[in-house]
């Protein structure tokens, strides 16, 4: 997938016109590409698109105008798009419960370490990369960034039709299991299309 280019960005005004309507077809997209895994977990799973709409909002939110902080953002967000053969996912630890927060949250030290999350095609079994930097012997961000690195052929698996898709994870402290819909397997199919 071809990463964003500030040309591809347009500036606050012109978002505030296209906002009305690129929003809600945005949430419908991430719709199909939202998997809650157990009470907690939920992936994200990024596209041009999806950054696309990260970029325009922080912008928005943040008043952003001037072009090297655009770019800046662009930089930023574009190794969230996945690479060929890849999916590529937002990790969100959700804790509602603020009073306890963090002792909940630490509970989930090691996640991002590696042994921990898969996803499952069939009888293959992809393990996620982590993105470091988000934890340590003592802390654990609520958001990570991780990759799955599929074959030719696990990614043809991907969409509907094909053997059971699902995401597994194996924490000493969290386990849990999603498989995916068939809504989910045909937004992450087009992934795997040259874009």
């Amino acid at each position: 997938m071809k990463p964003l280019t500030t040309a591809d960005i347009v500036d606050i005004a012109q978002y505030e016109r296209e906002r009305p309507t690129y929003r809600p077809h945005m949430t419908q997209l991430k719709k199909h590409r939202r998997v809650q895994i157990g009470d907690i977990v939920t992936f994200v799973f990024e596209n041009r698109d999806t950054v696309r709409f990260q970029i325009q909002e922080m912008m928005r939110a943040e008043r952003i105008v001037m072009d090297d902080r655009i770019r800046a953002e662009v930089d930023i967000y574009n190794e969230l798009i996945p690479a060929a053969g890849q999916l590529s996912a937002t990790g969100l630890i959700e804790i509602t419960d603020q009073a306890n927060l963090r002792d909940i949250l630490d509970t989930m030290i090691g996640l991002d370490r590696g042994g921990t999350t898969f996803l499952v095609i069939g009888d293959d079994r992809i393990e996620a990369v982590y993105e470091g930097g988000q934890s340590n012997e003592v802390r654990i961000s609520a958001v990570h960034y991780l990759t799955f690195d599929l074959t030719p052929e696990q990614s043809k698996a991907i969409a509907p039709g094909g053997p059971q898709v699902s995401i597994v994870i194996e924490h000493p402290n969290y386990h849990a299991e999603q498989v995916l819909s068939d809504d989910v397997r045909a937004s992450l199919a087009t992934d795997f299309v040259d874009v």
